[in-house]
């Protein structure tokens, strides 16, 4: 699963895997990673940007389809910190198990969100 935190709000995704999109601020370009939650961290598994410019090149290896640069960075990370800005609008996130919303669905605008993989103890 994967938990949304923000501030003392909590909110557990029912679902391994979440795309997570949101505009550039200067070049209103695309960007989407795609997260899995595994062993404990959310490994990014796949990133694309519809575009360049300012900071949003492409790696090298990189291929083009269907409009927009994509790339496997095979990151593992404890955590992804979102800040808030008045100048790219909301966050796009779309779980595995469910439709594409906005991030201020789940929790209140204005207010940095960090994404972990969240362990949830069984219960006998």
């Amino acid at each position: 699963m994967i938990c949304l935190a923000s501030g003392p709000a909590l909110v557990m995704l029912l679902t391994g895997g979440i795309s997570l999109s949101w505009d550039h601020s200067v070049e209103k370009i695309r960007w989407t990673e795609y997260y899995r939650a595994e062993a404990g961290l959310l490994h990014l598994v796949e990133a694309r940007v519809q575009g360049s410019g300012a900071g949003m090149e492409a790696p090298p290896g990189a291929r083009l389809e269907q409009g927009s640069w994509r790339w496997r960075p095979d990151l593992r990370l404890e955590r992804v910190t979102l800040a808030s800005s008045e100048f790219t609008g909301d966050y796009t996130l779309c779980p595995d198990s469910g439709p594409c919303r906005p991030l201020g669905h789940w929790l209140p605008a204005g207010h940095s969100v960090t994404l972990t993989a969240c362990e949830v103890a069984e219960v006998d």
